[in-house]
């Protein structure tokens, strides 16, 4: 069965590896010379919903690629961000945000698409295929530039019981030109199941592994060097059943003008917090 799509904006096309925006993105000789070194791991994100039929094969399929059951030639990182838009078939996803969902609509209109659809997998912000076509998912990430990954260190502490303090330092090992870039930190959860009474997929058990509950931006960047320190902190308000033991933090660095993905850091949160 093929994805969801809502009709939207921007032109028509299912996959997009060398749009303009690459070229804009990519005509700095500076980036080119970081990407030709470039050893870092490559951030695979995941546009799915719990109200969507064919969301959970997707899910699946992650968690595989998550867990490295895949012999890939290069290093991964995973994030799930689940949409809102399918709530209304009856059930009301648990992890959807309507942040996630204006997130994806940028990435709709950055890789020129007609459609938002799940599940939809962006890989490095500039390529994107549909979440459950596993040979072609395989296919886009092994085609994916790599750059340096940022070289962070990361300190966690709960000032409450109701929050996650992480405070970063370090270089993002990249130069960051006059289109600046913004710095993201994501939270994730994995280990979550789901039993779903309603909607499409009535009846079912839903297992999701590398969820973001919560996504913050720790700074804006511009006209930077790969070598400058930067640092700053993010609180992360957390839910009920928060576990540090199931849950991480990927940084990432994305570009404002184009959404493309600049290097990616993976921490995972301490146990005895």
């Amino acid at each position: 069965m093929g994805p969801r799509l809502i009709s939207c904006f921007g032109k028509s096309g299912r996959s997009s590896r060398n749009g303009k925006n690459d070229v804009a993105a990519t005509s700095d000789e500076a980036i080119l010379e970081e990407q030709r070194r470039g050893d870092g791991v490559v951030l695979v994100e995941l546009f799915s919903s719990q109200g969507c039929k064919t969301s959970p094969e997707a899910e699946l399929l992650m968690s595989r690629l998550g867990r490295g059951d895949f012999n890939l030639e290069k290093p991964i990182i995973v994030l799930g961000f689940h949409v809102d838009y399918w709530d209304y078939l009856g059930w009301k996803d648990p992890f959807g945000s309507s942040l996630y969902t204006v997130r994806q609509k940028a990435y709709v209109e950055s890789l020129q698409l007609d459609t938002i659809f799940t599940p939809q997998v962006v890989v490095q912000g500039r390529a994107h295929c549909v979440g459950n076509e596993e040979e072609i998912l395989l296919s886009t990430i092994d085609s994916a530039p790599r750059f340096p990954s940022p070289n962070f260190q990361a300190n966690f502490q709960r000032p409450s019981s109701e929050t996650l303090q992480v405070t970063l330092s370090g270089q993002v090992r990249m130069k960051i030109d006059q289109q600046g870039a913004n710095i993201m930190v994501a939270l994730y959860e994995n280990g979550l199941v789901t039993n779903c009474p309603k909607g499409e997929n009535t009846g079912r058990v839903l297992s999701n592994d590398f969820v973001v509950r919560k996504l913050e931006k720790l700074c804006s960047i511009k006209d930077t060097s790969p070598k400058k320190n930067i640092s700053g902190t993010v609180n992360f308000p957390l839910w009920e059943t928060f576990t540090s033991s199931k849950c991480g933090i990927v940084v990432f660095v994305q570009q404002n003008s184009s959404h493309h993905i600049f290097g990616s850091q993976k921490f995972d949160v301490p146990d005895n917090l």
